[in-house]
Order: C-alpha cells, then structure tokens, then sequence
C-alpha cells in the first residue's frame, strides 16, 4: 500500500476526535518511529509504498490512536527539551510547563555561576526533570524520589539512556520515613496538583492513561502535596537554597499563602506562555 492512502487512512479514522494537524503529526511521527522514513518521503515520492509487513504497526498504531491512547505511549518515547525519554502508563508524559520550570532554575544557576549544586526532584515519573538538570547543571549533584518503583525503573532507565548519573530513592514524601544523608541547594517538584472537580476540563488521553496517582488531588486538599514538601524542604534545603514547584494555574495566591505561613522568603509566582500562573520558586 502507498503511504499517501495510509496516511488518508489515518484522517479517515481520526477526524471526529483530532484536529488535521494533530492527526498530521501523529501519522509523520509514527513513520518516522516504525519505519525510520523522514516527513519528507511523501513530498519527494508521492507513490512511495510498504510493504504488508511495515503496515501493520503503523495500523496497530492507528488503533491504539482510535482509543485516544497518548501517542507517546504507542512509541513508548517522549521528548523533554533536548532529550528523548521512554515514557510508559507509570509515568506522566512530560509537558512543556514542565520544560519551562527547567529552563528557569537552568538560567537561575547560570546567574549566580553556581557550582556543586546539589539538586533533589521529587515525584520524579519519568526522570524528565533530574535527567534535564543532570545533563545542563555539569556540575550538579542530582538525587531523584518517586514513591512508585515502576516510575522509578522507567527513570534509571532513561538516566543511562541519556548519560547521566543519578541517585534514585524510593519514598512517599506524604510520610518520608527515610532519613536522607545530605542536604540540598535545589529542591525541584512537579507534584500532583489537579483537582477531582477539574476532571472535566481533562482530555481522555490524559484521564483514561496517564497515572492517576501522579494528577489528582482531593477537591477538600488540593495542596496536600505542597504542603508536605514545603514541611521537607525546611528540613533538608540549605539556607539560602531555591524551592521551585510547577502549580495549579487557579490555585497560585493559595499556593503563595501557604509557603508565605511555612516561612519560606522572596516567593515569586511565574506564568507559563500561556499565561498561566504554573511556577512558584521559594527561599529558605
């Protein structure tokens, strides 16, 4: 069959639940995944065809896709900045929210020329955040926590994947029994902040697949987990050390108050592009 009747295929099937440049992209990266071809093929050779065998994954895909599974999911890899992660239902698929916290505490540390940071992400998923860190911080120390050990494995996985050392600990940081042995410059978080009433404002893809434990928070405390890092870091952050948290866009002035109450100084909300309030960055 001809990838331009495939790719047909793939509008013909999707275009009830995606718009045609989502299903554009979906088709272009699924070639590119399976078939290692380049977007271009169908420009240079319109007639370029496959064979029974190359189809069936890129059909297998289409499926997968008709169900509203995440692509990444299907190509088991997601890309965060510069880097290409495996990412899997374990772990949440990195966002570019997530790239814009990174690159704030990257451009904070070449600010102040930092040196031998050492940097702790909690609520780790995939590694995205310490592996990114690790990769541009040359000289950071970089520790990574996750309560979940399948998260955990998909993030030292990707650790070796891209190079890059990092100490990985399991614990709950809503009872973290475990006494670290250092203490830190940085402490980075992206926790679960979604509230249960704000469901319907979440896509399938991300509500029927991504982790649930890694999004959703109780209507009645939807600050549970910023609380518990904020009781952490006053005991393991250095005086003087940076907190930075990615937020609930409608929840940031409460998210203020509450490090405002743990003591914490020079608070600073940041919008995200969309202008969203999504970053919050605390000193001891």
């Amino acid at each position: 069959m001809q990838l331009a009747e495939i790719k047909a295929i793939f509008h013909k099937e999707l275009s009830e639940i995606y718009p045609k440049e989502e299903i554009d992209n979906f088709f272009y990266q699924t070639i590119e995944h399976f078939l290692k071809l380049e977007r271009f093929v169908l420009v240079m050779q319109t007639n370029y065809a496959i064979t029974k065998e190359e189809e069936q994954p890129l059909f297998e895909a289409l499926a997968r896709l008709k169900k509203e599974e995440p692509l990444q999911y299907i190509l088991e890899e997601a890309h965060f900045m510069d880097l290409i992660l495996k990412v899997n239902r374990h772990t949440l698929i990195p966002r570019p929210e997530t790239e814009e916290l990174v690159q704030w505490i990257i451009n904070d540390c070449q600010v102040e020329r930092s040196r031998d940071l050492k940097v702790l992400d909690i609520g780790t998923g995939s590694g995205c955040i310490a592996i990114a860190l690790a990769k541009y911080l040359l000289n950071a120390q970089v520790f990574a926590l996750d309560i979940s050990e399948e998260a955990l494995q998909i993030a030292k996985k990707n650790a070796e994947l891209n190079d890059v050392s990092i100490e990985f600990i399991k614990a709950n940081i809503l009872n973290v029994s475990t006494t670290l042995s250092t203490d830190f410059d940085i402490i980075v978080s992206n926790p679960p902040y979604v509230r249960e009433q704000e469901k319907i404002e979440i896509h399938n893809n991300v509500k029927e697949y991504e982790p649930s434990l890694a999004l959703f928070v109780p209507n009645n405390n939807p600050l549970v987990f910023y609380k518990a890092i904020g009781e952490f870091t006053n005991t393991y952050l250095k005086e003087k050390g940076s907190l930075y948290l990615e937020i609930n866009q409608y929840l940031g002035l409460e998210t203020k108050s509450l490090f405002q109450h743990l003591n914490f100084s020079k608070i600073e909300l940041k919008k995200d592009i969309f202008e969203n309030d999504r970053m919050i960055k605390c000193q001891k």
